[in-house]
């Protein structure tokens, strides 16, 4: 390859590194043309699997700061640099290798830290981002839902409790009107004592 070529390459393959949100080595030795069609369609959107030169994923690698990369890079290698759901992509990887055991997960790099291949398996057994945020809206909304069941609580007693006094204030008005219902107290016994007669009065 001619140097300008080989560096135009190398820049692609750096410009890959950094625009994406991880990267996933493989080994495709026996895989078809149409069987890698095939796991480029399944991997869709959320990584671009490009077939790299060791020497030029070598230096790409040094160049954005990459290490623990060069024993990765034996054989025919191919990147899968993920863009889109890293989880999401790592299934993708694993399922193929799984109905295609010629393609060898070798390892990865998620957020300029190294994994192994086994880390990129556990990563598949993540559940997807679509997932996640599915579970935490679920979890927002019955949190939101039982703070709206706290506050509406005593609005209801409060709102039962005004239904309860106006049924009872339909029975008994005086409730309402400050207890004018209630019996008059006793009047005093001077009011209710008769007047003694004039001539009595003279004759005590």
């Amino acid at each position: 390859m001619a140097r300008p070529d080989k560096a135009a390459a190398v820049a692609e393959v750096v410009d890959s590194f950094n625009s994406s949100a991880g990267a996933v080595l493989t080994d495709y030795r026996g895989l078809t043309v149409k069987e890698l069609q095939e796991l480029r369609r399944s991997l869709g959107e959320n990584a671009n699997y490009a077939v790299v030169k060791n020497t030029l994923a070598q230096i790409a690698a040094r160049e954005v700061g990459i290490g623990d990369f060069d024993d990765l890079l034996t054989g025919p290698t191919a990147i899968a640099f993920i863009n889109g759901d890293v989880v999401e992509a790592a299934k993708g990887l694993r399922d193929f290798a799984k109905a295609n055991p010629a393609l060898i997960i070798k390892g990865g790099i998620l957020d300029g830290a190294f994994l192994d291949a086994k880390e990129v398996g556990k990563l598949a057994d993540l559940e997807s981002r679509e997932v996640l945020m599915g579970k935490l809206a679920g979890a927002m909304l019955a949190s939101l839902t039982q703070t709206v069941q706290l506050l509406n609580a005593p609005i209801s007693q409060a709102a039962r409790l005004t239904g309860a006094l106006q049924a009872k204030a339909e029975q008994d008005p005086s409730i309402l009107a400050g207890g004018a219902g209630a019996p008059a107290p006793a009047e005093s016994s001077a009011e209710e004592a008769p007047e003694a007669p004039a001539d009595e009065a003279v004759d005590a």
